[in-house]
This record gives C-alpha cells, structure tokens and sequence, in this order.
C-alpha cells in the first residue's frame, strides 16, 4: 500500500498570477481549520514520512473547457503543516486531463497532489461543490463496516488510474449517497465531497464519530 503524501505525479501546467480574493475563500479556510483541529489534515513528523496530508477545495464556476473541465479552488500542495491559510495557499485548477497525465492550474502556489482525483470527482457529478481529502485510521480501518466504498488497493493515490477508480464508484456503487470513499491504497486516505463545504465536512466529521463507537 501507498504511504507517501504529497508526492505530485501529474504534469503541471502552472502559471504564476494572482490569489483568490480571500472573501471567496471564507467558508473553506474555515473548515480547512476544523480539519486541522481534528488532525484530519496536516503534518506530523511521526506520520507519513514526515510530509503534509489532506486537502480541500471548492468548486469555482464554469471553465473555459467545458462542462467535463470545472474550474476549483484547491489548498496548495505541503501546506499541511500551517494551522492558518491566507489567500496565498490556494491554487486555481482551470482543468484536468487525467488522459494526459495533466493538471492546469494557476496562482500563488502548486496545488495539491490530489489535484486529479477531486478533479474526477467534480467531473463526474455537477451537483459536487466541495471535496475534501483526510487521513483517518479510524474510518479508515472500519470502511467496510460502516459501509463506505473503497477504492481498489493496488492504485496508488495521485495517479490517472485513481481518477478512473473515482468514476468506477460512481458508476458502481453508493458513493452518491454515501458521500465518501476510502483510499484502499492510500494508507488511512479517505475522501468526502459535498453540495457545499460544510456537507462535506459535516460528513467526513459524522463517519469519524460512528468509527470512534465502533471502537468503544
């Protein structure tokens, strides 16, 4: 299984400009705090050979190639470590070619190396407005038992076989209902998604507290 974190495996097609006004980044740096809080997402030097984990992003509007290409705002790649993001900590992804191996983005910073499976995930469901990545050993581990769709373990995290893992379980399972997925190749990777931040996070938050009474 994949323990490395933050290792971007796309090409980057990055173009330095401009931060997201940090009006438009409210409502997901406030959840980013929560996740932090909850060590959902951040950087310990015990966990994940060291490197940051977890990010977030929001959906942003249409982009310029297509209803199949959605524009999102994303935390910035190995920003796990900070408690605070300002608006230089966001990246905006115009598009992602999972085909091509290939990720446009532009702004302050990289973003994160889950740029591709949120991308999938906004692709594959228009109503998606927000996706959030986690590290969880306790949902995690009683992903089967509380009935959450896994990916498959051999692929690892980051990559295009992932995205196509993404689009299986939405053509496959209950993930639509469920509103998260575990990462089984992803040591204790779990994502959520959402009709807004606070759905996602909300649902990430409520499978966190039903793996902890499982475990009482």
């Amino acid at each position: 299984m994949d323990q490395r974190e933050s290792v971007i495996r796309f090409q980057m097609q990055f173009t330095q400009a401009p931060p997201v006004p940090h009006d438009q980044l409210r409502e997901i740096n406030a959840w980013r705090r929560v996740l932090y809080l909850t060590q959902l997402l951040g950087q310990d030097p015990d966990r994940y050979n060291g490197f940051g984990y977890g990010n977030i992003s929001q959906r942003a509007g249409p982009s310029s190639g297509g209803a199949d290409q959605p524009r999102f705002v994303i935390s910035g790649t190995q920003t796990g470590y900070l408690a605070d993001l300002t608006e230089e900590h966001y990246a905006a992804v115009l598009a992602c070619y999972p085909e091509r191996n290939l990720v446009v983005a532009e702004g302050p910073i990289w973003p994160s190396s889950e740029t591709m499976t949120h991308g999938m995930v906004y692709a594959v469901d228009g109503g998606v407005r927000s996706v959030i990545h986690v590290h969880s050993p306790h949902i995690w581990r009683a992903a089967r038992a509380l009935g959450i769709p896994a990916t498959d373990e051999s692929v690892a995290q980051g990559t295009p076989e992932m995205t196509e893992e993404v689009r299986r379980l939405f053509q496959d399972t209950q993930v639509r209902d469920r509103l998260i997925f575990a990462m089984g190749g992803h040591v204790d990777g779990v994502v959520s998604f959402g009709r807004s931040v606070k759905e996602a996070g909300g649902v990430v938050i409520g499978y966190l507290a039903q793996a902890f009474q499982m475990e009482a």
